[in-house]
């Protein structure tokens, strides 16, 4: 059993930003998902082990930035520009590649919240 811890979620307002964390133990591709009430859950990004590798969602490409800190097994999520429509709870993922990841991660945090105030 792989547990994900995610932070760093809370309220801001459109245009600012914030930056989640997952403590990520183990040799894991990584990335984010997020959901609303009523919607499928989605794809947000992904990073590889060696963190060359990265993945986005249409939707947040140029805003947001996924990065990984193997030292400190953390991967993290800068986001940008936040827009009313990044409002979700955000889950932590990993499974052992980033297909994976995009597709059906097996392992998923308990989720952060996101609210962004227009």
């Amino acid at each position: 059993q792989v547990q994900l811890v995610e932070s760093g979620g809370g309220l801001v307002q459109a245009g600012g930003s914030l930056r989640l964390s997952c403590a990520a133990p183990g040799r894991y591709a990584m990335g984010w998902f997020r959901q609303t009430p009523g919607k499928e859950r989605e794809f947000v990004a992904a990073i590889g082990w060696t963190p060359d590798l990265t993945y986005y969602a249409d939707s947040v490409k140029g805003r947001f930035t996924i990065s990984r800190d193997n030292a400190k097994n953390t991967v993290y999520l800068q986001m940008n520009n936040l827009k009313p429509e990044d409002t979700a709870r955000y889950y932590c993922v990993a499974a052992d590649s980033t297909v994976s990841v995009r597709r059906e991660p097996p392992y998923w945090g308990q989720g952060t919240q996101v609210t962004i105030s227009s």
